[in-house]
């Protein structure tokens, strides 16, 4: 009989421990063998949770985008042999703009059930607390680093939020924060909302929605800490 490949969501802010829901703390104890994008930091994030007697005593493989299909049947073997495994992402919610995908679909193709936890995802969360729609939205992950390639997508965005009134969510490096914000005020139009989401349930976190025309007036400087932005045309 298979294992469970069970999906557990990480912080998505620093000494926020306590917004893992008491599910997730029940599941993990029967947990002994997990996949991770950087075994560091799950390492860290299950000794701040202080359920287990001895980290070292748990088994940790890595699971990122240069996984290969062999490699991952090689990961994947504990569950065939009745084990169950933790896929953990590097924050929030595993396969969701995380590598976990792979594992995922590994598991649907073989049919080892998935267990979903629920935890914190920055993308949800901005969302929530943008204003904007929350019916029809599309995740589009990061905009291209070269600036022509990124003004050309927002704006092709922003004419695709006009038509279907969605809401568009990308998220970015903490480092370019500022020049994103500078290609979306430098390309949208003055009445798109604009949202921005920073250090979502951190100790800086900074949730705001203008339209463009306010936010040219009283431009922010963005921290470097994870980012959602979304916007509504």
């Amino acid at each position: 009989m298979n294992g469970k490949l069970f999906l557990i969501p990480n912080l998505i802010a620093e000494g926020t421990q306590q917004v893992i829901p008491p599910s997730v703390l029940e599941a993990l104890p029967s947990l002994q063998y997990f996949l991770a994008e950087d075994v560091r930091t799950a390492r860290r994030f299950l000794s701040g949770l202080k359920i287990y007697e001895r980290i070292e005593s748990l088994q940790f493989e890595v699971l990122n985008k240069d996984t290969t299909q062999v490699g991952l049947g090689e990961l994947m073997k504990p569950l065939l042999e009745g084990k169950n495994v933790g896929v953990i992402s590097e924050s929030g919610c595993p396969g969701v703009a995380d590598p976990g995908a792979l594992a995922v679909a590994y598991a649907h193709q073989h049919g080892i059930q998935v267990v979903p936890l629920v935890g914190p995802s920055s993308i949800l969360l901005a969302l929530m607390a943008s204003g904007l729609n929350g019916q029809r939205f599309a995740f589009h992950g990061y905009l291209p680093i070269d600036a022509k390639e990124a003004v050309k997508t927002i704006k092709e965005l922003e004419k695709e939020s006009q038509q279907k009134k969605q809401t568009q969510l990308f998220i970015e490096t903490p480092y370019r924060n500022n020049q994103v914000l500078d290609h979306l005020l430098n390309s949208l139009k003055n009445e798109t909302q604009l949202s921005i989401a920073l250090d979502v349930t951190g100790v800086h976190e900074f949730i705001q929605t203008k339209s463009v025309g306010q936010w040219k007036k009283n431009k922010p400087a963005l921290l470097k800490e994870p980012a959602v932005f979304s916007f509504l045309g």
